[in-house]
């Protein structure tokens, strides 16, 4: 039903547990991205649903953290290009930081272009993490974003649980995502 058969490997782990593992990984970040996308549409940062209360990055607060990360970075040029275009012109780019990030969330839930979205999502916060590497308290915390990121954008996750495997078919397996 997957497109994988089932190869199981001394350990005991077949590929058919793994793929489903990494869609479950891949279903994870693509309703993360898109819990975020939808916070900074609405431009609401603090969610509640009865005693349950979750804190998202709306747009005031991703402008504050480009803002922190550029005027503090150990890397003046990409400090430079967030200080004099991306924050100067952030009407532009506030709407298309929203409209990549739906696009990576819809592509990560739904398995389509599986490996571009990952790469879409390292995009996004790989510089932020460049910037802001010298701080000490993000060594561990963006990591734990970019790697399963990173292994979203090697694996192709979308072929298992998602549609990617359908396009995979019909273009007779040269479906790169």
């Amino acid at each position: 039903m997957t497109g994988i058969r089932d190869t199981t490997t001394e350990s005991g782990v077949d590929a058919r547990t793994t793929g489903r593992a990494l869609a479950a990984l891949r279903i994870l970040f693509g309703l993360i991205y898109l819990s975020n996308a939808f916070a900074k549409l609405v431009d609401v940062s603090d969610f509640r649903i009865g005693p349950i209360g979750a804190n998202l990055i709306a747009r005031d607060a991703a402008r504050s953290i480009l803002q922190s990360a550029a005027q503090d970075t150990w890397l003046p040029p990409l400090g430079a290009f967030y200080d004099n275009v991306v924050l100067p012109n952030w009407a532009f780019f506030s709407p298309f930081l929203i409209v990549a990030e739906f696009a990576i969330g819809l592509g990560l839930l739904f398995g389509v272009a599986t490996r571009l979205a990952a790469l879409g999502g390292l995009a996004l916060i790989g510089p932020i993490w460049l910037m802001m590497l010298d701080e000490g308290h993000y060594l561990w915390v963006y990591p734990v974003e970019l790697f399963p990121l990173l292994i979203l954008a090697v694996v192709p996750a979308g072929r298992v649980l998602g549609l990617d495997r359908v396009l995979a078919a019909r273009f007779h397996g040269r479906w790169p995502f």
